[in-house]
């Protein structure tokens, strides 16, 4: 239940609309959820993608997600410039964790400019900072890219692993409409110790195989939309000890916001949808959620 205005540094911003959701799209900020009863953090945000005309400072963010109970966040980087200003972020303000790396859509951008490896080195050097706790987000995407990319995508996923395993970092999953091959270079390679499955987006079968692998599944606001009823059987059967929570903001805003802006002060909705989905206390699912996500990235402190 929503029982606030927005949190004043999302209040009345004029946002631009998105292309692909049409003119349509409201473009005020949501207002801010009931304040969860136990402290979460959000797992997956970019800090760094304004969502209209007026950017939102980090610290003001993180003000707004802390009146609702999520304590923290990992600003993620997708390309050289967002994982250098990921860096930038987590001297910041220490309620930040990173995690840097190249897209899956960008590992054929920078191979077609000749500069894969390159970035790639880029990306081991930045993750040496003791805030960034994750190689993220990698994986492939058969939804953007097809043909030659593909090849890029795939030996850019298998160097981002290598780098996770060899500094000892959680590796962040982006996994689109390649399900069976993510899992299949995973097994290849040797997972990391730690992995995590961000935006969730498989069925039952892949959670089982989290499950067996012990691998994390972090769930967006996608499993509010209506036509998710592979998300829901999937957190239905997930173990409870390996289920996160994210935004991706600012995209995949929850219902009932579906549309609109999205930010960390928005996974309460997706939270409390967790627990009416699976019939658990909204404290311990809380409770359950932070101390996954330390198990997964390390302590905040």
């Amino acid at each position: 239940m929503c029982t606030s205005l927005p949190p004043a540094a999302y209040r009345d911003l004029d946002m631009d609309d998105e292309q692909e959701r049409g003119n349509s799209r409201q473009k005020a900020y949501p207002p801010a959820p009931e304040p969860l009863p136990v402290p979460v953090m959000d797992n997956h945000t970019h800090l760094d993608f304004p969502d209209g005309q007026a950017p939102v400072a980090v610290k003001a963010a993180l003000d707004a997600a802390a009146a609702v109970g999520v304590q923290g966040a990992v600003q993620v980087g997708c390309d050289l410039e967002s994982s250098r200003f990921t860096v930038k972020a987590v001297d910041m303000d220490r309620r930040l964790l990173g995690a840097v790396a190249l897209h899956p859509n960008d590992a054929p951008r920078y191979a077609a400019r000749g500069q894969l490896e390159e970035a790639l080195a880029e990306i081991e050097r930045l993750a040496a900072h003791p805030r960034v706790r994750a190689i993220g987000e990698t994986g492939l995407d058969f939804f953007r890219t097809e043909g030659e990319g593909l090849a890029h995508q795939r030996h850019s996923f298998r160097r981002h692993i290598d780098i996770a395993k060899r500094l000892d970092l959680t590796l962040q999953i982006h996994d689109r409409d390649a399900h069976d091959d993510v899992v299949q270079v995973l097994r290849e390679e040797g997972a990391p110790g730690r992995v995590v499955f961000h935006c969730f987006s498989g069925d039952e079968e892949l959670a089982k195989i989290c499950n067996r692998e012990g691998w994390w599944m972090s769930f967006a606001g996608t499993l509010t939309f209506r036509n998710a009823s592979n998300l829901r059987a999937a957190l239905a059967v997930a173990d409870p000890g390996l289920v996160l929570v994210e935004t991706d903001a600012p995209f995949l805003t929850p219902h009932p916001h579906r549309g609109r802006p999205n930010a960390s002060y928005m996974v309460p909705y997706t939270v409390r949808a967790m627990a009416e989905l699976t019939g658990t206390d909204l404290a311990e699912l809380c409770a359950a959620i932070s101390a996954n996500t330390v198990r997964a990235y390390g302590s905040w402190d």
